[in-house]
């Protein structure tokens, strides 16, 4: 029967000599076999986060002409900005964990998908709070995106040498986006209308969301068939959610104030419990033992105190050159250029650095440097300029940022398992957005005081060269205090992170890191 069945097969034609040459298998492309040139994918989430990060800051060069169309009062107008950062910081550790359960690819596309949505809602907003309640979806939308799409990157590139790259873009464009925000907010107000700051993420985030389906890999989910810890989302959300709404609520009401007093206990109280039960339940939406990681928690320290900083610096170097030098809000917008300029360059000095004196050595040089820019933005003055008074201090905060958020960044994703890459990267993000708002509630609590009391003691009103002078007090002193969290932040990553805690994988060779930003 054999016999018969060979000679019963039909014959194939003679093949060629098995000489051709044996491929190589493929470097693995993070969660799957998937061929798309990773850098490609690099590009496709770093403009993504670039929309989530210039929308932090867009609309703040525009809030006149916001305040003037849709009558808000002075109160209300601050939660055009608020809303945003609530729900984005609310969000983040449960955005950066969904993406681990239900899948990076599927959350990431979903989140740029409701970002998009909500901008299209703020720009044809026609009253404060559909205005607010839009920027509240965007926030919520942004919180999808931004842990996923870090968590997409190191999953991407798993080699230290080219992920080192691949963070090195992406630090300048987590921190440059803000910059380039208050530019292009300046020229679509100037130049068109206030609801061009949210139309314009329109094309952006639908042909993001168009390439992004087709060319990003599947990027399976890693818990697929777990249990989702209903009870820890529900607890740490809420928990964040209320603490950031009594931090950014504090500089209106008073930090003693009961409606500020009781957000804040609560929220504390939620995160406790969120702790209770993240160690009894069998599915954790935090496995708290990536809490013991001691680089993760050192730049999650580090990080929650230098965002007061960098909140500081856009806030009050946007508010001098407004309402004391007298720019424009195009002019102001294209006074931070060498500030982003500094950081895109600094960036690619951090990249080689980190291998020649190590990750821990060049953030604390980055974070004192930082403090040095923050240190000359204190020698402002009623009758300044910006050459003489604003753009040294940018300069040396930019070169000192550049080479801070990288380092961080490598720190608290190097060492983490692929099933905590999301986890990481919100816990990285939520210490960036709490921190920042917490930052600069206080830094704002402390220039209205300094301010207040300024003017208290003239017992008429001021007249406009009174009040510049007590304005440009209140901004030096939160300069400097801006520039006492930087060395916090010092002192924090000098104590937690030891060396033999940095993998020693993650550190490249100058070679490896010679593409440029």
């Amino acid at each position: 029967k054999l016999d018969m069945a060979l000679h019963m097969r039909p014959q194939s034609p003679p093949r060629e000599p098995m000489t051709a040459t044996v491929r190589a298998p493929a470097a693995p492309r993070g969660d799957s076999e998937h061929h798309t040139n990773p850098w490609l994918i690099l590009v496709l989430v770093c403009v993504a986060q670039f929309m989530v990060v210039l929308d932090g800051t867009i609309v703040n060069v525009a809030l006149p002409s916001i305040q003037r169309d849709l009558h808000f009062s002075p109160d209300g107008l601050q939660w055009t900005v608020n809303a945003y950062v609530l729900m984005f910081g609310g969000f983040l550790l449960l955005g950066g964990r969904a993406g681990d359960l239900f899948g990076r690819k599927r959350l990431f596309l979903g989140g740029l998908a409701l970002f998009t949505c909500a901008s299209l809602l703020s720009g044809v907003a026609t009253s404060s709070a559909m205005l607010i309640a839009a920027r509240g979806l965007q926030g919520l939308g942004a919180a999808f995106v931004s842990p996923v799409a870090l968590s997409i990157v190191t999953s991407t590139f798993t080699d230290g040498h080219r992920r080192a790259k691949a963070l090195a873009v992406w630090s300048a464009i987590a921190v440059g986006g803000g910059a380039i925000g208050l530019i292009v907010g300046g020229a679509l107000t100037e130049y068109l209308s206030w609801r061009w700051n949210f139309f314009v993420n329109l094309p952006v985030g639908i042909a993001t969301i168009l390439v992004a389906g087709r060319l990003l890999p599947p990027m399976r989910a890693r818990h697929a068939g777990r249990g989702f810890d209903l009870g820890g989302a529900a607890t740490v959300t809420g928990g964040l959610i209320l603490i950031v709404y009594g931090i950014v609520s504090a500089n209106q009401y008073g930090w003693s104030a009961p409606r500020i007093i009781v957000p804040l206990v609560v929220g504390v109280g939620l995160l406790g419990a969120f702790v209770a039960i993240e160690r009894r339940v069998a599915d954790p939406l935090v496995r708290l033992g990536i809490l013991r990681k001691r680089s993760l928690r050192g730049a999650d320290m580090t990080m929650l105190v230098v965002a007061g900083g960098i909140f500081a610096v856009f806030f009050f170097a946007s508010l001098y050159v407004q309402d004391v030098l007298g720019f424009s809000p195009l002019r102001a917008g294209l006074g931070f250029v060498p500030l982003m300029a500094a950081i895109v360059l600094a960036a690619n000095v951090a990249r080689r650095l980190v291998s020649q004196i190590g990750i821990k050595t060049t953030a604390l040089i980055g974070m004192s440097i930082a403090a040095v820019g923050l240190g000359l933005l204190t020698m402002i003055s009623v009758n300044g300029s910006y050459v003489r008074d604003v753009l040294p201090g940018l300069i040396v905060m930019g070169l000192g940022l550049g080479m801070t958020f990288l380092p961080l960044t490598l720190l608290a994703t190097h060492d983490v398992s692929r099933t905590d890459a999301g986890l990481a990267s919100g816990l990285l993000s939520a210490s960036q957005q709490v921190g920042g708002a917490l930052g600069l509630a206080i830094l704002s609590t402390l220039a209205a005081s300094r301010i207040t009391g300024s003017l208290a003691g003239l017992g008429h009103a001021p007249t406009h060269l009174q009040q510049a002078q007590a304005e440009v007090s209140g901004y030096r002193a939160a300069f400097w205090a801006a520039a006492g969290l930087m060395i916090l932040g010092v002192l924090f990553l000098s104590l937690v992170v030891r060396r033999r805690d940095i993998a020693p994988e993650v550190l490249a060779t100058p070679e490896a890191v010679g593409v440029d930003v």
